[in-house]
């Protein structure tokens, strides 16, 4: 087991994986910018190391900066959490360079399924279904509308570097797609710095559906089965549940059996998820596979009782995949609670936040960096916690994240939290009738200020 690691993240999930190093035994070190020098995350590891200012390029993305933090405190393992590096195969390459173990896949695993024209192709290979589009990247865009006649309008244009919502442009005639091609590439290039762009039919009544696996060093692979995660705000996720109330359990085979062949296809180690559109039959695709733990983990550890992190970790060092494939026992939903203000197109809101409340009860779980005092920087992700509930059906977890939310207070910011107020009494919602364009027909006038 790893005497040290090294966490190249911050936030909440920074915090959640000192916790778990602590429980087994393992020294921690904190990297942090100057901005988040009063962050949870460096109070409570063993060690800190600031690695530069603010800005992301400068501190969290820099990877001479981590590597040295990481020889000067001799680590022997950095673990990147979700987002910044945790995608990045030269940095997990490097890693291996100086003998030093990235949590996660190898570089070759994270390249091919970072890609995401690259992670179509080999799905295809394994036998994954994959939506109809391009093989490969768009060469020019009288190959694209010629495509986009042969499998039908609509399409969706999407950068092959993509995340978070970013390079995606959605096209519903000929006439558009000039247009289209070159504010995606614009896009593309200032988020990720390539302009690559891959086409696709667009699925009309999507679900986002997930399937949560582990896999060792050995060849072992299990599911933790499903997520549903189509409540989204510009293709950002902000509600996660598990189950989801829209599969049905033959459904469940089919797609978490697909998840497993394409993960052993790449002879993946660590956690993964791999995320499908399913359209309103029940065809399901695949879209792309997130080579890290996720935002919404904490969902399929409620339902399940698998510690996700402490695994990781455990599979990174070498141990076997003692365990079988696990479905939800229960009802979980997660939420993200975000310094943005709802009111005012969902505007960031940092600042210092003058007063808070957690909420508390049986099967009531609060994922959070902030105290009252903390000052939420205007640098990095809204985010600035998660409330998750887990009850015995998906109505009693309605219930239960209502009265919680009532619970939940910050105060000197603002927050999304009068949204998903208005969400929890939605009908829609508590029937489990959505899609992934469900905010888009949503009435945010209903919207109330908190007391």
């Amino acid at each position: 087991m790893f005497q040290k690691i090294l966490i190249a993240n911050r936030g909440e999930i920074a915090l959640s994986i000192i916790r778990v190093c602590k429980e087994m035994g393992i020294k921690t070190v904190a990297v942090h910018s100057t901005a988040d020098k009063d962050s949870l995350h460096v109070r409570f590891a063993d060690e800190s190391v600031c690695i530069g200012p603010p800005a992301s390029h400068l501190s969290y993305l820099s990877i001479p900066s981590i590597i040295a933090a990481a020889e000067v405190t001799n680590a022997d393992a950095i673990h990147p959490g979700y987002g910044f590096l945790s995608e990045h195969a030269t940095f997990a390459a490097i890693c291996g360079e100086y003998g030093i173990k990235f949590i996660g896949p190898s570089d070759s695993a994270i390249a091919k399924m970072g890609d995401k024209s690259t992670a179509k192709v080999t799905m295809q290979a394994a036998g994954v279904p994959t939506i109809p589009g391009s093989n490969g990247l768009l060469t020019s865009v009288e190959e694209g509308i010629r495509l986009a006649h042969e499998i039908g309008f609509p399409v969706l244009l999407k950068a092959t570097a993509g995340g978070g919502g970013k390079g995606i442009k959605l096209v519903d005639a000929p006439e558009q797609f000039q247009q289209k091609w070159v504010e995606a590439r614009q896009e593309a290039a200032a988020s990720f710095g390539k302009e690559g762009l891959y086409l696709e039919k667009y699925i009309e009544e999507p679900r986002h559906i997930e399937i949560q696996i582990v896999a060792d060093q050995y060849g072992n692979v299990v599911h933790l089965s499903e997520r549903d995660c189509s409540i989204q705000r510009r293709h950002q996720k902000l509600v996660e549940e598990s189950p989801s109330p829209f599969v049905t359990e033959a459904l469940r085979g089919k797609i978490t059996d697909a998840a497993i062949k394409g993960v052993s296809a790449i002879g993946y180690e660590g956690v993964g998820t791999m995320e499908f559109l399913v359209d309103k039959y029940q065809n399901f695709y695949f879209m792309e596979m997130n080579t890290r733990i996720q935002v919404e983990y904490l969902v399929t550890e409620a339902v399940t009782g698998f510690n996700l992190l402490k695994t990781q970790i455990e599979v990174a060092a070498g141990q076997s995949l003692d365990r079988s494939n696990l479905y939800p026992k229960g009802h979980a939903i997660e939420l993200r609670i975000n310094a943005e203000d709802p009111f005012n197109g969902f505007r960031p809101s940092p600042g210092k936040i003058t007063h808070m409340h957690f909420p508390g009860g049986l099967g009531i779980t609060i994922a959070s960096h902030i105290y009252a005092g903390y000052v939420v920087p205007p640098y990095y992700d809204s985010m600035i916690a998660k409330l998750i509930v887990h009850a015995d059906t998906r109505v009693d977890a309605i219930a239960k994240m209502k009265r919680s939310l009532e619970e939940l207070v910050i105060e000197g910011i603002q927050t999304n939290i009068p949204f998903h107020r208005a969400l929890l009494e939605d009908e829609a919602f508590q029937q489990g009738h959505f899609t992934t364009q469900y905010l888009d027909t949503f009435d945010f006038s209903r919207l109330q200020r908190l007391e």
